[in-house]
């Protein structure tokens, strides 16, 4: 029983760490996505 617990919660934590990464990429994009905008605007704004 142990080895199958074991078994499930090693399954668990690396489908943990894939998600995990994937929000962590999400957030990143998204930064980076508002700091090109914030440069575009700022650009309008100086014109």
């Amino acid at each position: 029983m142990s080895k199958k617990n074991n078994a499930r919660r090693a399954a668990y934590q690396a489908r943990q760490e894939k998600e995990g990464k994937k929000v962590v990429n999400w957030i990143f994009g998204a930064l980076i996505f508002l700091a090109i905008c914030f440069v575009i605007y700022s650009v309008y704004i100086m014109m």
